[in-house]
Parts: C-alpha cells; structure tokens; sequence
C-alpha cells in the first residue's frame, strides 16, 4: 500500500470519529450544559480531516503537472 491509500483510509476512519463526536455532542446538549472538551472534541478530527481531504484534492493537479513538466524534459 502506498502513501495515498493510507491517507484515504486515515480520512475515512478520521470521518467516522468526527460524526461520533457531533453526534455526542448533540446528545450532551439535549442533556443540559455540556463540558467544555465535550463541545471542542469535533475540532482535532475536522482539522484532520482537512488536511487529509485538501491532500486528496491537489493530489491529481500535483500529478499532472509533474507528467507535463517530465514531457517537456524528455526531447
């Protein structure tokens, strides 16, 4: 397996966390007045998720610029 299949399997679990910790959330609220790192635990997944997904989306530029950067160099 290769860098790019790890870090979808990263963002995919990263998304099942992330919905685990909104749905917790919304549970503690319907509860009363949840604790502070109750409402912050979403934050350290999404920003995961971020830079996983922004990865996964520049990935395909990144690969065709280098392919054409290769064909200029080769005569």
């Amino acid at each position: 397996m290769n860098w790019s299949n790890y870090i979808r399997q990263a963002h995919r679990w990263l998304s099942i966390v992330f919905t685990a910790t909104v749905i917790a959330n919304f549970v503690a609220m319907a509860l009363g007045t949840p604790p502070a790192w109750v409402v912050y635990s979403p934050l350290p997944p999404l920003f995961l998720l971020l830079f996983s997904g922004l990865y996964m989306f520049v990935r395909p530029y990144i690969s065709k610029w280098r392919d054409a950067e290769l064909r200029q160099q080769t005569p």
